[in-house]
């Protein structure tokens, strides 16, 4: 039986809560149940029936608030629940507790760096990562270390925290590559905030977005070691492929060229695809801002000193044109006098293919999430001076015969199906209407699957709604 990947439609759903919840989901196919974060009025964990993915239940919850702060992200192996919970005090270490997903049972809790923001087992069971972002807190007094916890399953849950320090060294070279180092009076290794990680199928690499930084970092499991940092860069808006709109007072969704202003990728979600002996990796490249009391980096580009020969035109500056668009003051002034040659904007509004070896650019969306959004009537105008559609989520699953991968935009509210069987050429299938703000993007597999079908499921957090898609078969 054959499955249409660019056929799917939505065949269930359920609201959990408010603002805050369903901002993550993982599923158990041994119980037939999906667990949800649940951070809307209460700290827990909700557990979904999932037998029935059209008739989906909420049949019981697991109190967190013994552990600490919010549950930040989920992830099960062999009928283990793993929660990544951080501390009240955010700048403390987190925890990660695991429980049987039949009983809900506390089968172990474990100390792991500052503010664990995701988790994931690897494809074997034997490790469970988190990456610890180690955010300031708002007066940017107390800046935590940003850590990676590797976890053995094997060993009792014994726990290895890795930080960057030994990277400190090679900050001004990674720097000229994309790299960023900004926060006040922070160290390398306290600056840089793990955000998402993936994992080899052989469960040996992994790889950890560095979202803030615009990096990725590759960890060898082995060795339980931070082997390489692989900097990003930038994109160029001054092309028709990169045309964008950055103006939400313009009152139209028309995409225009714009020299010398730029994309920091910063990606979010990332996910690993393995062909014909390369790692490629996919991310979703949301851009981040950091925005505290005590530092704060974006401005619009309305209150800038502009480079008069770089920004000729007089207009540039209006609400109309580029005025509104919301830049980085931590670069653009390569010349240190005083004003900007260069605009940078947070993400890059799009999902890219990287070489997961040397961090090479293999491939970019451009502006094809936008164009769809805009031809599906689910683009916010409202977001064009910001991050446009937003690309948060991402999962890569096998649809049929093809590789396919799902890319879930907050701000536009929709999950963009693409076919990936060949990784340096995505081919856009269709795009589906997700609930406010998806943030979790699920792949199930067909062996796995209640319907014996491939499923997704989007989880969102600005309405707590779930949502479960499925394909067609041929």
């Amino acid at each position: 039986m054959n499955e249409d990947a660019a056929s799917f439609a939505e065949i269930g759903m359920i609201d959990i809560g408010d603002a805050g919840a369903a901002e993550i989901s993982t599923y158990d196919p041994q119980t037939k149940r999906l667990f949800v974060v649940n951070n809307s009025k209460v700290n827990q964990i909700d557990v979904v029936d999932f037998a029935d993915p059209t008739k989906l239940l909420v049949i019981n919850s697991i109190s967190l608030s013994a552990y600490g702060g919010a549950v930040n992200s989920l992830a099960v192996s062999n009928g283990k629940l793993a929660a990544a919970i951080e501390a009240v005090n955010k700048q403390e270490n987190g925890k990660v507790v695991i429980f049987n997903t039949t009983d809900y049972k506390e089968v172990k809790v474990i100390t792991v760096g500052a503010l664990p923001d995701m988790i994931t087992y690897s494809p074997d069971g034997k490790f469970i990562l988190t990456a610890n972002e180690g955010e300031p807190n708002d007066d940017y007094t107390n800046d935590p270390n940003g850590t990676i916890s590797i976890i053995s399953v094997n060993d009792n849950y014994g726990v290895t925290t890795l930080d960057f320090t030994s990277f400190t060294s090679q900050q001004a070279a990674l720097t000229t590559k994309g790299f960023r180092v900004f926060g006040l009076k922070a160290s390398m290794a306290q600056d840089i905030e793990p955000e998402y990680i993936t994992i080899s199928d052989d469960s040996k690499t992994a790889w950890v977005t560095l979202q803030e930084n615009n990096a990725i970092a590759k960890i060898n499991l082995e060795t339980k070691s931070i082997t390489t940092i692989l900097p990003l860069g930038f994109k160029d808006y001054n092309s028709d492929a990169n045309s964008s709109d950055i103006s939400d007072r313009d009152n139209t969704m028309t995409l225009g060229k714009w020299n010398n202003v730029r994309g920091i990728y910063q990606p979010d979600a990332i996910a690993v695809l393995e062909s014909g002996g390369i790692p490629y990796l996919f991310t979703a490249n949301e851009g981040d801002a950091r925005e505290y009391k005590g530092f704060a980096e974006i401005k619009r580009v309305s209150t800038l000193k502009l480079d008069p020969t770089a920004f000729p035109d007089p207009t540039f500056k209006t609400e109309t044109k580029a005025g509104r668009l919301n830049v980085t003051t931590t670069l653009g002034d390569p010349d240190g006098d005083g004003d900007y040659d260069f605009l940078y904007s947070l993400g890059s509004r799009s999902f890219s293919v990287w070489n997961g070896n040397d961090g090479a650019l293999v491939f970019d969306s451009k502006n094809e999430l936008d164009t769809k959004a805009i031809a599906e009537k689910i683009y916010d105008d409202a977001r064009s001076d910001d991050k446009s559609v937003e690309p948060e989520g991402i999962a890569i699953g096998t649809v049929g015969r093809k590789k396919v991968a799902f890319v879930g935009m907050e701000r536009a509210d929709g999950l963009a199906v693409y076919d990936v069987s060949d990784p340096k050429n995505p081919v856009f299938l269709q795009l589906l209407k997700t609930g406010d703000a998806p943030e979790g993007v699920l792949f199930i597999p067909a062996k796995n699957s209640p319907t014996l079908k491939s499923l997704v499921i989007v989880s969102s957090e600005g309405d707590g709604i779930i949502k479960v898609y499925q394909p067609k078969t041929i």
